[in-house]
This record gives C-alpha cells, sequence and structure tokens, in this order.
C-alpha cells in the first residue's frame, strides 16, 4: 500500500482547459519549462470540467527506469494513444500486452538475432548506393534535396524490401500514402478532449478508414499468397508465414499486425535519425571530415557490410548524438493501474504517465551543455559512466525496441555510404519540429550536396 506523499507540483494553465493549449502547441517546450520550474515529477490538468485529464510527466532517469523497466509490469499500454493505434495499424508487438505480447514476442525474436540482420546488409547498402547514383544529377545542378522525404524514402525501401521481398513495388505505393494518413488520424484522436465515433461520416474518419482498407488489403493478398504458394524466401513476411512456436503458428490477422507495426517503427525512427544526423553533419564540419575519415579509412571505396558496423564506431557516435538532440520516439506513454510512488511524489491509480526523451536527453545533471551537437559523448568510457536511463531512444526495459541492432546497421551503412559520396552542406540553422507519433521536422530540411572525387 503506498503511503500518502507530496502531491506533484504542476502548472495551473487557463482557467478553462488548463494546459491543454499549451501542451497542443508546444509540448516539448512546455515539458521543458515544466521541469525547469516544477522538478522532475509535474502534473499536468488538461481540457473543460468534466472531461479534464491529469497527465503526471517524470523525467529523471531513475524515473524513467522504473516506468520503463524496474517496474514495467505495473505500467502498461491501456491509455487513449495506444488504443487509437491499435484501431489504425493493429495489436503487434509495440501495442500488444500480456499473454499476447509474450506470444509475438516468441514468434519474432528469432527473426531478430544479429545474425539473421546482418544478412540485410547488403540489401541495406545497395538502396544507399542507388540513393547515392539517383542524387548525382541534382548535385551536378547545385539542387537542393530534402532530407527528410530522401531519408523516408529510403528506409521504407530497405524495411519494405526486406519484408516484401519481390512484391515490394506493389505494396510501397499503398503503405506511403496511408501510413501518414493513419498516424495522423490516430495522434489527433488520442490528444482530443472528446472524440467523435468511428462510425460518423466525418471526412477524417472516410479518409482513415479508407488508409485502412487499403495497407490491410495488400498485406492480406500477400500473406494469402504466401500461404497458398510458399516461395521459400528469406523475407520477413514469408519467415513470419512459416514461423513456428511448439507447433502454433500465426494467424493472419496476427501477422498483418506484425507486419503494419514493423513498416512504422522500422522506416520512420531510423528515417529520422538519419535525417538530422545529416542536418547536423551539415552545420559541423569539422565532424563531418572526422567522419569521411573514419569511412575512409575502414572502407575505402568498397562499400561497407555488417562486418564494419564496430569499425565504424564515430558515424555511431553521430547517430547516438542526432538521436540524443532530436529523439524520434521523443515522448512514451504508459498508465499505472495500481498507482506508484516516484521522486517522493503519489502517482494515483489509473493515472497517465509519460516520459519524454527530449526532456531528459537534455536534462542538466547529466549532460554538460546539453543543446550542443556534440558526438564525443558517446566515446564508450563516457556512456559506460552514464546513468543508464539518461539515455534511451529505444526504449528501455522489456518493451525496448526488438529492432535497434536493425535500425543502427541501416542507418550506419546509409550514413557511410552517402559520406563517401557527397560533403553535405545544411541550408537552414534549425530545424522547425512536429511532435507527432515521431519527432518529425515541420518543414522541409534543405541540404546541398557536393559529389566527393573518388
Amino acid at each position: 500500500m503506498i503511503r500518502s506523499a507530496a502531491v506533484p507540483p504542476g502548472p495551473r494553465g487557463a482557467p478553462l482547459v488548463g494546459s491543454a493549449l499549451d501542451l497542443r502547441r508546444d509540448v516539448l517546450g512546455t515539458y521543458e519549462r515544466a521541469r525547469r520550474m516544477y522538478g522532475d515529477v509535474v502534473r499536468f490538468m488538461a481540457g473543460p470540467p468534466g472531461v479534464r485529464a491529469t497527465l503526471y510527466a517524470v523525467f529523471h532517469p531513475d524515473a524513467v527506469r522504473r516506468v520503463l523497466a524496474g517496474e514495467a509490469d505495473g505500467y502498461r499500454k491501456d491509455n487513449r494513444f495506444y488504443e487509437e493505434l491499435r484501431w489504425a495499424l493493429g495489436d503487434g508487438l509495440l501495442n500488444s500486452q500480456d499473454e499476447r505480447w509474450l506470444r509475438q514476442r516468441r514468434f519474432i525474436q528469432p527473426l531478430f538475432t544479429r545474425r539473421r540482420i546482418a544478412g540485410y546488409a547488403q540489401s541495406m547498402a545497395d538502396e544507399a548506393n542507388d540513393l547515392a547514383s539517383r542524387w548525382r544529377p541534382r548535385a551536378a545542378a547545385g539542387d537542393p534535396v530534402d532530407l527528410h522525404a530522401e531519408m523516408s524514402r529510403l528506409t521504407l525501401r530497405v524495411v519494405g524490401r526486406l519484408l516484401f521481398g519481390a512484391d515490394v513495388e506493389r505494396a510501397l505505393p499503398i503503405v506511403a500514402g496511408a501510413f501518414p494518413i493513419l498516424g495522423e488520424y490516430a495522434r489527433g484522436r488520442a490528444f482530443s478532449p472528446a472524440r467523435v465515433p468511428r462510425d460518423w461520416p466525418t471526412p477524417s474518419n472516410r479518409r482513415a478508414a479508407r488508409a485502412q482498407r487499403a495497407v490491410y488489403g495488400v498485406c492480406d493478398e500477400l500473406i494469402a499468397e504466401r500461404r497458398a504458394a510458399p516461395n521459400g524466401g528469406d523475407d520477413l513476411l514469408t519467415l513470419l508465414v512459416e514461423a513456428r512456436d511448439n507447433g502454433e503458428q500465426l494467424d493472419d490477422a496476427e501477422i498483418r499486425d506484425q507486419v503494419l507495426i514493423f513498416l512504422l517503427a522500422g522506416h520512420d525512427t531510423t528515417a529520422l535519425a538519419l535525417t538530422f544526423a545529416l542536418h547536423l553533419l551539415g552545420r559541423h564540419p569539422d565532424a563531418q571530415r572526422r567522419l569521411r575519415g573514419e569511412v575512409d579509412d575502414v572502407l575505402g571505396a568498397r562499400t561497407p557490410t555488417a562486418e564494419d558496423f564496430e569499425a565504424l564506431a564515430y558515424t555511431s557516435m553521430v547517430l547516438k548524438e542526432a538521436m540524443r538532440l532530436y529523439p524520434p520516439a521523443w515522448g512514451l506513454g504508459r498508465r499505472t493501474a495500481a498507482g506508484d510512488r516516484i521522486g517522493g511524489c503519489d502517482i494515483p491509480p489509473g493515472s497517465d504517465v509519460a516520459v519524454s526523451a527530449w526532456v531528459t536527453h537534455r536534462h542538466p545533471d547529466f549532460w554538460d551543455d546539453p543543446e550542443r551537437f556534440d558526438p564525443e559523448r558517446f566515446a564508450p568510457e563516457r556512456e559506460a559512466a552514464r546513468h543508464r536511463h539518461a539515455y534511451f531512444p529505444f526504449g528501455a526495459g522489456p518493451r525496448a525496441c526488438i529492432g535497434q541492432y536493425f535500425s543502427m546497421l541501416e542507418a550506419v551503412i546509409a550514413l557511410a555510404v552517402i559520406v563517401q559520396h557527397y560533403e553535405v552542406a545544411s541550408l537552414t540553422e534549425r530545424v522547425p519540429l512536429a511532435p507527432r507519433i515521431t519527432l518529425h521536422p515541420a518543414a522541409p530540411v534543405p541540404c546541398r550536396l557536393t559529389a566527393r572525387r573518388r
């Protein structure tokens, strides 16, 4: 039983809506100001009387550890965000809980061993080299490229190719059109004080239903084809269809749910890491020169492989620092069924609790000059000395991202290939941000490319 403790402090907000407008207009800035003013446990009240919601945001790495790792069983994905995401993209490994999650994990874990993922390195490198070739006319003409659009296209092709094999061209146009609609629909409904029933014929509901039918349809068709005529391939869709655990297999809906989550998590977060890493390199020529020197020393003119991953240490450090400053998963939410005590404050039963990598990655007790781009923060000795949960771009605890190595290998290979071919110059000083499901740029991220002589 939790004994009485302090009620967490927090902003009063506006008389009628509390902090709702602040959280909607600038959630990142609102969280940062709250930590500075009130500390590491902050209570937000949002919404009009009668439908007012309470959110507890926790920012200290000890609290992150408690919510995501130490007491993870007591913090569930029962909040409105995960409810909406389940409707949009199914109940796959990201969203599922309890026995369903354990069952899925048993089937999927063998597909994400380091050895198996290393076998995808050639496809990752092929797509990155195709991108470098496609950029040549634009570099020669001095035309800028939008880093976010280009990295999103690259990583979607990589994960689509690994999921669908020869059917990638059939599936990707549908996925590329449907995912932004479904993601924004889920996010908007999750944070709306009053949700319109999904069966009402509003433009938003109808648009989301069309997108869901399209992406569900292509997945179901491809799964049915694999069932009817196994092709003996090694794409992930075939492996999911063929996966067995003590004689059991995943049903078609479970496979579709996993495919949709892999598509979301497997391309969007990696694309964002690459976007911001390249933008930051384009603003910091010394770091770019050092990275290029490492790539030249390790690779020369050859294509990177999985065996080069450990040797490309500074390349990994640049990506980690980019994800510190711009964490793709900027905020994670849970609901505590039984309540808890964090930082000397009571969190009542049934409360929504948020952790924010955006804030914790800037916590001044753990990061010197936190707004400065400094890949050396991730030198091995400095990483070892830091609080384990001061940095969590892939989550933490039992629900940490199963594809962490996949993402890092893909990003290291792509970044190495790009700097082999080009020097990058960013054309904007700051990137406006749109914290959606993930941390997107709110505008294009332009850069100019200069082809290297090789």
